[in-house]
């Protein structure tokens, strides 16, 4: 039975998942997996573009609004791309639009996205991959 791969020490595991959680890919990178990073760090910030060209909605954190909260953690999801089209006031979203849903989908499933792929990082810095 092979070896399972060494543990990382807990601060360690903690920056590597706020990496991978502010730039989808970047965790996979820093432990070494440059394959699924460099998939990671082109498709998932890709598919969350293509979202916000199809006129898609970046949904606020809303608690007395539940659906319209977990679609806005859900785009948090993303990291650092969420933050940057908040930044420059994408995302508003035009619900006329006939790709409006199309859109939300695409932000909505880059965010979940990430955050399984931030779950994975964890996973292999931990010594469980």
């Amino acid at each position: 039975m092979p070896d399972r791969p060494q543990a990382t020490e807990p601060s360690r595991v903690a920056a590597i998942c706020a990496v991978a959680w502010a730039l989808p890919g970047a965790g996979h990178l820093w432990l070494g997996r440059s394959s699924k990073g460099i998939v990671f760090l082109v498709a998932l910030p890709l598919m969350f573009a293509i979202g916000l060209g199809l006129d898609g909605e970046l949904f606020a954190i809303d608690p007395s609004q539940p659906l319209v909260a977990l679609a806005g953690l859900a785009d948090l999801g993303i990291g650092a791309p969420y933050l940057l089209a908040l930044a420059l006031g994408a995302g508003s979203g035009d619900v006329a639009a006939g790709t409006y849903e199309y859109g939300n989908t695409f932000l909505i499933v880059s965010g979940l996205l990430n955050t399984l792929v931030v779950l994975d990082a964890f996973d292999i810095a931990q010594g469980r991959k």
